[in-house]
């Protein structure tokens, strides 16, 4: 069996699952873009702190059933080199929905932000999260049966792209995260509240304020 064909073979499975690994879904972009949806509806109809602490319980729903996938993901093991590359750029997606998910649930509950700040905040990693849907998009044709003319060269390459492509997105989510959080602790600083910020989110953001 030629290379690019076992590496079709090996990243179709991991993008269709495997009952052994019990995975919830079939398609790990499934997950991201139910996230961007509940995000949205984050963006469009919260108004007040508490109407948006509510939406947000949706995206957490959705978050919490994409951790069982993840999970499960991560502990497939002996994979070809390419592959593993392939499983490597759909778990960074889960690293993108665990840093925005557990951040902004924090940041409802600060106190430094205003519901409009918190929608704009919202707004900006729903932009990050459909821009790193996008790039499972471009992963998953790669194994399309359309696809398999494709010379092991393209092959890889997409995948290396891919990859690429999603590190950069968990690092611009990770930057964003933290430039906001920044913000808090300025406000903070100003109203002698620092511990209770401190204690919110931790001492390891303390070099962004």
């Amino acid at each position: 069996m030629k290379k690019g064909t076992t590496l079709a073979v090996c990243l179709s499975l991991l993008l269709a699952g495997s009952a052994s690994a019990q995975w919830v879904v079939s398609d790990p972009g499934n997950l991201a873009q139910g996230i961007i949806n509940a995000s949205k509806n984050i963006v469009h109809t919260s108004k007040t702190a508490t109407n948006m602490v509510n939406n947000f319980q949706e995206t957490v729903k959705i978050y919490e059933q994409g951790k069982k996938y993840y999970d499960a993901l991560k502990s497939v093991n002996n994979l070809v080199k390419d592959a593993r590359k392939v499983q490597q750029t759909i778990l960074m997606v889960g690293d993108i929905t665990d840093i925005y998910v557990n951040n902004f649930r924090k940041m409802l509950s600060d106190g430094n932000f205003t519901p409009e700040e918190l929608s704009a905040i919202a707004f900006g990693y729903t932009r990050l999260l459909e821009d790193s849907n996008d790039v499972l998009t471009e992963l998953k044709n790669v194994v399309n049966i359309t696809t398999l003319s494709m010379t092991d060269k393209e092959r890889m390459d997409v995948v290396e792209r891919c990859h690429s492509k999603m590190k950069r997105y968990r690092n611009l989510v990770s930057y964003y995260t933290n430039k906001n959080i920044s913000v808090s602790y300025l406000r903070a600083k100003k109203k002698n509240d620092l511990d209770r910020i401190m204690g919110l989110y931790g001492k390891s953001n303390e070099k962004y304020w």
